[in-house]
């Protein structure tokens, strides 16, 4: 698949984004699709020096770019640091709207054309994406769908959600036949599945370190529908099926996963929404230059692990990007 070559990527007025400290930034106006009018929004927060490195983020469900610590450590690694609130979810979130809602992970593809452009046009000349959770299941989609590509050149993923944490029985079974009853009747509310505890482990008002916003990130995920489960099930079966990736890639996650139905301090000690061995297993199907990395104790989104642990996941990343992408 080629890019879009049509898309205007003339210098646009970022504004100040809500995160401050020199973070800003730009609403991309999208086609409308079955909901109506569609927004994204870029967000940008230059390196310390002058540079043409840059980081493309994309966060995963039930979530928007709030993490400041990780553009702020990449800024002082020489990277100019993007994040994109994709359509549905966090700044780009419109009344009108379903929160999260999507029936194919292609459409994100419009958000990602334009931002990469707009990136490369603020001379960027080496780019990596990252995904976080279903931002890293996009992003995978994203590299093995866009072979030769001029626009990105490496790949980071966070936990990427590669498979539904769920039993065999429900996976091989369960899955299929909502993904099928999905593509006839997307709009069927069914639970997420997520439990609100993992939110616990991450909000400062709760047992975490982290301040976010609840309206854009709630402990009490807003249910999913049918259209929801079928996009991410063939975005899953497609880097199964067409696992080639010709950029360097690194796939990180916890140790562990863990769950239970009270609160317990392990909630921030392992991954509290994914099957860690589900991405290993998807992870090693890649062909390519791709580098898996585990991390003892990490949480779902390891970069708001607790401090120790998050000082060794940037100092793997770093030094992945310094010996991949030198």
């Amino acid at each position: 698949m080629q890019e879009n070559k049509s898309m205007d990527t003339a210098p646009k007025e970022y504004s100040p984004d809500v995160l401050g400290d020199g973070f800003k930034n730009l609403k991309l106006k999208l086609s409308n699709d079955y909901e109506g009018e569609v927004i994204a929004t870029l967000i940008r927060r230059v390196a310390n020096e002058k540079s043409e490195k840059a980081i493309l983020y994309v966060h995963g469900f039930n979530d928007y770019f709030f993490q400041k610590e990780l553009a702020i450590r990449f800024n002082q690694h020489g990277y100019n640091f993007y994040a994109l609130d994709l359509r549905k979810y966090g700044r780009s979130y419109l009344s009108h709207q379903k929160f999260n809602n999507v029936r194919s992970i292609l459409e994100y593809n419009e958000e990602l054309d334009l931002a990469l452009q707009i990136i490369k046009s603020e001379n960027n000349q080496k780019v990596i994406l990252m995904g976080h959770s279903t931002g890293g299941l996009i992003t995978t989609n994203y590299a093995v769908n866009h072979l030769n590509s001029k626009l990105f050149h490496g790949l980071i993923c966070n936990s990427p959600f590669y498979e539904f944490n769920l039993n065999y029985l429900e996976r091989t079974v369960g899955i299929p036949i909502l993904s099928f009853i999905g593509k006839y009747l997307p709009n069927i509310p069914i639970s997420s599945g997520f439990s609100e505890l993992y939110g616990y482990s991450l909000h400062i008002e709760k047992h975490g370190e982290w301040n976010y916003s609840l309206l854009w990130k709630p402990h009490n995920i807003p249910k999913v529908n049918l259209g929801f489960i079928r996009a991410i099930r063939r975005a899953q079966l497609n880097i199964r099926n067409k696992p080639i990736i010709d950029v360097p890639t690194l796939v990180m996650h916890s140790d562990k996963s863990l769950s239970g139905n009270h609160w317990s301090e392990k909630f921030k000690e392992g991954d509290a929404v994914l099957n860690v061995d589900h991405i290993k297993e998807n992870a090693d199907k890649l062909n390519g230059e791709v580098s898996v990395l585990e991390i003892e104790n990490g949480m779902h989104d390891l970069v708001l692990s607790k401090k120790p642990v998050r000082e060794k996941v940037y100092s793997k990343i770093f030094a992945w990007l310094d010996n991949s992408l030198a």
